[in-house]
């Protein structure tokens, strides 16, 4: 027999910092190389060449499937970014908060047994569609009671595809659950979402095709699972959160442990979820984007502003950690040299004095620069706003630099504002900066961070090492605190602790006693950790609730890992309600209700039968389109009853939810056989 040819998966995470590459032995589950690069969100195609730029071109050509996982979807609806939406509402008006720049009300619409309420207004559409031509890049169909009746949205659907040449969303395929609203945000946002998520993947498949990778391309989805690049581009709005389930995904494939809590410090957030019995717990009401409940099965997963790039403030004698994300002075003086010899004049000279009264965001910190990203037309620029951004155009300046050469004071300048428009970036010391000034994790330099750590240090009067001991202590504390938060929600649904559970809570984390108590708390059990700081911060949270601490020797990389290694999974949930008057039958009629139509039969039984067939012919043909080659039908009932008890004629059937799954491995994919874990803390890795 010959030598085996290698079967690779090549993996990618686009992150809000940084882009992570792995390939994977895709026959064994091993890692064979990993790499990082900074995102760059002008032009991702830059950051996913650059976290490949080191691997053996060799590898390429054995690659047989690509997979990405991103937060561009939700950041981009975060944002409030995306392409122009008509929005056709039939039969009910809709939430005017939902972002649409065109939009008609008509009428038409079902009712909740899928009757027709009034017939469906063809002519008004017409119009509008006629009127929105050239003026929209997608048209988003939302109809009431759809999910009982999809006769108005599919009508209106064939009449826009012969009036516009645009993609076009109807409600009922994005989800079969009833809530008019949050079906039309859910159809929105996808409509959105479309040319977000192309640009995503032209970026993609143009690095795959400089490096003769000919390979399919999959997209993780929010629950974890992946579907092809097809599927992506049709449904959008189902990658929203992808990037904190592959971590999920990636930290169970990288340990072999089903039930964990897994903890991914990113840049910018750190995202915490629960894996139970291998799978992410998902948020069966929908995931809450931008504020808003969608109709996307998704991760429940907790995010807290507390990452790698997270703004560090010294006021005083008081050490803050903000969420505010702000450009790392290790890679700000990597990359420019004036912030460097800056960095130097400034650990030297003495601080000058900061009123305590000031907000955070007002605070002035002489190792913190600005740099101007774009401009953008707005009424509130004064004059001395215009010449600060005129000072900071072609590179990074401190406030008081820029103030002395433009004549004003700094705080005459509108930071916060400009700041939140996205018109400049901030740079300044953050956790990341501690790691490199300590040395325990250096990919930058180490210089310009421990020089941000002396100015700090000198401002609270004690020594940059007893600087770096208190603000990692304030990182863990964060850290720590979101997690109890986290999982007093997975057990009370209840996010915010009343003042006696904060006692609580300080003092367990802290360790110290009151007047009269102490408190502990013992998680049960372990944490996964994902992200390239954890081995910094995590193993004292593990410490503080009595638990383990597992760390794969490719943390750093775990959403790559979870990209490459998750399952297709495709579902649709059918109802089957009986006639009224008739649930306490032993095999009643009823009516079916589908996302392919609304049907009635003389018998329960046969309509159970019918939705499992037609379920699954519907899954198979999903997952074949998504990518699967061999997949595993799956069947899950849930009745809802009404009951009197046996004395009193037993219980009557109100409805039957029937979903049907279909899951399977991408073509190419072999089943990972071996698992292994790491929980030497003193072993040093590259990450």
């Amino acid at each position: 027999m010959g030598e085996r040819m290698p079967n690779y998966g090549l993996g990618f995470d686009t992150g809000g910092t940084y882009t992570d590459a792995v390939i994977i032995d895709m026959e064994n589950g091993s890692v064979v190389c990993s790499s990082k690069s900074l995102t760059t969100r002008n032009d991702l195609s830059l950051g996913i060449q650059g976290s490949i730029e080191g691997f053996d071109k060799a590898l390429f050509e054995h690659v047989k499937m690509v997979s990405l996982s991103s937060t561009l979807a939700t950041n981009s609806i975060v944002e409030g970014k995306g392409c122009r939406v008509a929005l056709i509402a039939v039969g009910r008006e809709f939430d005017k908060s939902i972002p649409v720049d065109e939009y008609i009300c008509i009428k038409g619409g079902h009712t909740l047994s899928g009757k027709e309420k009034e017939p469906l207004d063809e002519e008004a559409a017409k119009e509008f569609l006629l009127s929105v031509k050239d003026k929209v890049d997608g048209v988003a169909i939302t109809s009431y009671l759809s999910v009982r009746n999809p006769d108005h949205e599919n009508r209106l659907y064939e009449m826009t595809k012969d009036l516009l040449d645009v993609p076009i969303v109807c409600g009922h395929e994005l989800s079969s659950s009833l809530g008019f609203n949050e079906r039309t945000v859910t159809c929105v946002m996808n409509a959105r979402l479309i040319p977000i998520i192309n640009e995503l993947i032209v970026s993609v498949k143009k690095v795959m095709s400089e490096h003769g990778i000919n390979a399919p391309l999959m997209i993780v989805k929010g629950d974890g699972s992946i579907m092809g690049e097809g599927v992506a581009l049709h449904r959008p709005i189902e990658t929203i959160l992808s990037g904190p389930a592959a971590s999920l995904i990636g930290a169970k494939n990288l340990t072999g442990v089903q039930d964990a809590i897994v903890m991914d410090m990113g840049g910018t957030t750190t995202d915490i979820g629960i894996l139970r019995n291998g799978t992410p717990r998902l948020e069966k009401e929908g995931a809450i984007i931008g504020g808003k409940r969608t109709r996307v099965l998704a991760a429940e997963i907790a995010t807290s502003g507390i990452g790698g790039d997270s703004r560090i403030v010294v006021n005083g004698n008081d050490l803050r950690l903000t969420s505010l994300r702000v450009v790392p002075l290790c890679i700000a003086a990597s990359k420019w040299p004036h912030v460097k010899e800056k960095l130097k004049e400034v650990a030297d000279a003495n601080p000058r004095f900061v009123p305590a009264c000031l907000s955070e965001d007002k605070i002035t910190q002489e190792n913190e620069f600005f740099i101007k990203l774009k401009d953008i037309e707005v009424s509130f620029l004064t004059d001395d706003d215009k010449k600060f951004l005129d000072a900071i155009q072609d590179e990074p300046k401190n406030l008081t630099e820029v103030s002395e050469i433009i004549g004003v004071h700094p705080y005459s300048i509108n930071i916060p504002k400009m700041e939140e428009l996205g018109m400049i970036q901030r740079i300044g010391l953050t956790p990341t900066d501690l790691l490199h000034a300590e040395g325990s994790y250096v990919f930058f330099d180490a210089e310009g961070s421990m020089n941000g750590v002396v100015h700090q240090a000198k401002k609270m009067k004690i020594s940059p090492e007893e600087f770096i001991v208190q603000a990692k202590d304030a990182v863990i504390t964060k850290i720590a605190t979101e997690l109890l938060k986290k999982l007093f929600f997975e057990e009370t649904k209840h996010m915010e602790p009343d003042v006696i559970a904060q006692d609580l809570m300080n003092k367990a984390i802290s360790g110290k006693d009151g007047l009269d108590y102490g408190c502990s708390i013992k998680l049960n059990k372990p944490i996964i950790g994902i992200g390239a700081p954890v081995s910094a911060y995590f193993p004292k949270v593990a410490e503080i609730f009595g638990t383990e601490l597992l760390l794969s020797e490719y943390s750093h990389v775990g959403n790559a890992v979870g990209a490459i290694t998750g399952n297709i999974i495709e579902s649709i949930d059918i109802t089957i309600v009986p006639f009224k008057g008739e649930g306490g039958g032993e095999d009643p009629r009823c009516t079916l209700f589908a996302s392919f139509g609304k049907m009635e039969f003389d018998k329960f039984s046969d309509a159970v039968a019918y939705a499992k067939e037609e379920g699954s012919k519907i899954v198979g043909q999903r997952a074949i389109e998504a990518g699967a080659d061999k997949f595993e039908i799956k069947f899950e009932n849930n009745d809802k009853k009404f009951g009197f008890g046996d004395d009193y004629g037993g219980s009557i059937l109100i409805e039957s939810k029937i979903t049907v799954t279909a899951v399977g491995k991408p073509k190419e994919f072999k089943v990972r056989e071996t698992s292994s874990y790491y929980t030497d803390l003193d072993k040093k890795w590259d990450v």
